[in-house]
């Protein structure tokens, strides 16, 4: 999240006029919004960009909002999202939190009212995060991470401990793997957190971090970073994999 901002918000809304009006008010409260008119567009930008919440409209041309949210649950089961619907049925309700979603708010609502939830959703999340944030060293097999530092040690302690000093994204990339031992890091997570997007040129940028960290821990056979075709990569320790 920017500093400047309280958060990145999609909405995907087809009516360009409420739309617009939505995302005025929400940027005057300091949200940077990112407006697609309907659910194709609205994915377009969500792979595109590192967002804190998604509101989408239900009932849209070519992807509806209940479709734009699966597909988005597939990448991301942490995502907020908000549904906006001028449907009042039970069945649309029950289906939207079957879906995974945070919120759901009929049409016509008080703007306010919206911005409310949006903000308890977001401090609810970004508390959730507080713990892993505030890590700054790990121990992996025979490895000693000081993120803050950038320095990786082999051996510590050891006459033979070897370190290096990583590059910015390097330790970044490491970061996350640490934060993740033995789970599936996907390459959208590594690639909006670090580079800011999700494409082609960053994800080629990524493969080269990822053989240079192979490189440093390639002196613990207990440790390997493998490919998980079609999601992402995984740092596996051996002795403490399921």
């Amino acid at each position: 999240m920017t500093s400047t901002t309280s958060g990145k918000i999609l909405l995907v809304e087809d009516d360009q006029n409420f739309g617009d009006v939505l995302r005025s008010y929400l940027e005057m409260n300091d949200y940077d919004v990112t407006l697609a008119d309907d659910g194709i567009k609205g994915l377009e930008s969500y792979h595109n960009g590192n967002f804190d919440l998604c509101i989408l409209d239900v009932m849209m041309p070519r992807k509806d909002g209940f479709t734009v949210a699966k597909e988005i649950r597939e990448k991301d089961t942490d995502m907020p999202i908000i549904f906006l619907t001028a449907k009042t049925l039970k069945e649309d309700v029950l289906q939207g939190f079957k879906i995974g979603a945070d919120d759901y708010i009929t049409k016509p609502f008080n703007s306010e009212e919206l911005l409310f939830r949006i903000q308890a959703i977001l401090k609810r999340t970004m508390q959730k995060e507080d713990p892993k944030e505030e890590v700054k060293e790990f121990f992996v097999s025979k490895y000693h991470f000081n993120y803050p530092l950038r320095i990786l040690t082999f051996n510590k302690e050891e006459e033979n401990e070897e370190k290096y000093k990583l590059s910015p994204k390097e330790a970044q990339l490491l970061r996350l793997f640490a934060l993740k031992v033995n789970d599936v890091l996907t390459r959208s997570e590594a690639l909006t957190k670090i580079w800011g997007e999700d494409n082609y040129f960053t994800a080629r940028s990524m493969d080269v971090f990822v053989t240079k960290l192979r490189k440093y821990l390639s002196h613990d056979e207990n440790l390997e970073i493998v490919n998980i075709h079609g999601n992402g990569f995984q740092l596996l320790e051996k002795d403490k994999a399921v």
